[in-house]
């Protein structure tokens, strides 16, 4: 086991995600800050995805509090990191940590790990308030950030409307286009996120950012 620890750090990817899938295969909660720490530095995604998959391999009471230390870290992808896993954990616990902050972050990845986390944790009954609260974010970032965003929002379901039709009337018209377009994709989720973008920047365009019907 030691040896695979050793092996997170190899120059060889290939390596690293084999020392990762060795140690979830054989959890020992000794090896959590290692994991931990390998996932604020590890470049390859697989490898972060294996990581992630080992931690959640151990008891969540030795895991969460571990990864709530790394939600204060100044490393932005310890960070977003820590967030994933917790959201793959799915401990509720973990839910007061889940800060505005956070979900605000000014980091993309962050924010968009926090948005994710916050939709799997929330307690029954503060949905509307969090849905406040990601709305602030819409019209942020480019496509792959904005897409996020929705999903996260749809995922809460029909209590987001009040919050989705006070940004139809933001100053701002990339705020109202996703907006809308977040609406449409909550009316009818087999809509592409890309046609629903390019239909509600159209009715941004001719000004009017009412529903229809």
């Amino acid at each position: 086991m030691l040896k695979d620890l050793q092996c997170l750090e190899d120059s060889n990817s290939s390596v690293r995600l084999r020392a990762a899938l060795a140690v979830g295969t054989d959890p020992d909660p000794r090896f959590i800050g290692k994991l931990i720490e390998r996932c604020a530095v590890e470049p390859e995604f697989f490898v972060r995805d294996m990581l992630t998959w080992a931690l959640t391999r151990h008891p969540a009471s030795t895991t969460v509090p571990e990864l709530l230390g790394e939600l204060r870290s100044e490393r932005a992808q310890a960070r977003s990191q820590a967030l994933h896993t917790l959201s793959k954990i799915g401990d509720r616990q973990a839910w007061p940590a889940i800060t505005r902050a956070l979900l605000t972050d000014t980091e993309d990845e962050v924010a968009r790990s926090a948005w994710r986390a916050a939709v799997v944790l929330v307690p029954e009954g503060e949905e509307p308030e969090l849905a406040g609260v990601l709305a602030t974010q819409l019209g942020r970032g480019e496509r792959a950030t904005r897409l996020s965003l929705s999903r996260a929002l749809i995922a809460l379901g029909e209590v987001i409307t009040p919050a989705l039709r006070d940004a139809m009337t933001d100053p701002d018209p990339r705020v109202r286009a996703h907006a809308l377009a977040t609406e449409r994709l909550l009316r009818d989720p087999d809509a592409g996120f890309e046609s629903a973008i390019e239909e509600a920047k159209r009715v941004v365009a001719l000004g009017t950012t009412r529903r229809e019907g």
